[in-house]
């Protein structure tokens, strides 16, 4: 797998993830849309820790800075 998220763009996933924590666990958003939000928190945390998208390689999107060689 060929990294393809940058800095920032694993920091908003990571801050995004937190809020949908807070959101369900807080008991502001249950149900259905809660367990989604964690769900999608989950994938969030998972693709940053590993600096990989699946839908960006789809699409083919890379936030990932490139290194002048």
């Amino acid at each position: 797998m060929k990294k393809n998220l940058g800095g920032a763009d694993r920091s908003i996933r990571i801050l995004l993830a937190a809020v949908f924590a807070y959101l369900y666990f807080s008991g502001i958003i249950t149900g259905t849309w809660g367990l989604v939000l964690v769900i999608l928190g989950g994938v969030f945390v998972l693709t940053s820790l590993i600096s990989f998208c699946p839908l960006y390689a789809v699409f083919g999107v890379n936030t990932c800075p490139t290194k002048e060689v």
